[in-house]
């Protein structure tokens, strides 16, 4: 691969791990950009490659987290192991047949919940407590479940995705939500680079620089996401909600 191109990747996956540590959604920008740039390479090869930086941004972010937002072990582990078994059927599902079915109905999910974010002016700006433990747990395993699926299978805004279901499931504020998505987000990419590697898809000499690169992007909005808390979280959410949409509008209706 000619340098200039790598070099290109891994500013990308710098920013992409910005974002993704702030609140998810880095693939939105990694995985177009490595689609355009590596052309002549199988989907699944490309896709392959980019989880790794992606778990790599995953890990520092969650380790800045870690420092700062108490976790829930008990009730985050349960979710991490159903999220890696469920990203890594989305993965082989991935290998045989395309995901571009689910993107109109993606398209009018999002459009329904960025109109409720942005008109709910207190959505996750504090932690709310209408549910109980069991029906927390129950909203945590299907979410686990769905959302790692989405990622395995899917994947872009998967760590919106995550801080949404925390936050309108489980009453997390956006600061915890966050958080908490990073560890199952983890997850999802684990499950995912299990079966990748298995398959032998991932260009190694491009994804370590970009590995480095995300990480570097990882720590760094981790630590101004915990400095500045929700209300900069929300104003992040909601432009990546948007630039999501654009995304699956663009594959729905302009893609050929």
């Amino acid at each position: 691969m000619e340098s200039n191109i790598l070099v290109f990747l891994s500013v990308t996956a710098f920013f992409a791990g910005f974002i993704d540590a702030v609140v998810g959604g880095g693939g939105l920008i990694q995985t177009p950009i490595g689609l355009i740039l590596m052309p002549n390479l199988p989907v699944a090869t490309v896709i392959g490659t980019l989880k790794i930086p992606s778990i790599s941004g995953t890990t520092f972010a969650s380790i800045q987290y870690l420092k700062k937002v108490a976790i829930n072990w008990k009730f985050i582990t349960i979710m991490m192991i159903l999220a890696t078994s469920s990203a890594f059927m989305g993965s082989m599902l991935l290998t045989v047949v395309k995901n571009d079915f689910m993107k109109p109905v993606l398209l009018v999910v999002l459009s329904l919940l960025l109109v409720y974010t942005f008109k709910n002016k207190k959505f996750g700006q504090q932690k709310t407590h209408h549910k109980t433990k069991k029906q927390q747990l129950i909203f945590a395993i299907i979410l686990s479940i769905v959302i790692g699926f989405y990622d395995g299978f899917i994947g872009p805004g998967t760590g919106s995705f995550l801080v949404l279901g925390f936050i309108m499931l489980l009453g997390f504020d956006f600061l915890h939500a966050s958080a908490n998505a990073k560890m199952v987000n983890l997850a999802t990419n684990f499950g995912s680079i299990v079966l990748f590697v298995s398959k032998g898809t991932i260009i190694w000499s491009v994804a370590i620089p970009m590995a480095i690169c995300n990480a570097l992007g990882g720590f760094i909005g981790a630590k101004v996401a915990i400095k500045e808390g929700n209300k900069f979280i929300r104003i992040f959410f909601i432009i990546i909600v948007v630039a999501t949409l654009i995304r699956f509008g663009y594959d729905v209706f302009l893609k050929k």
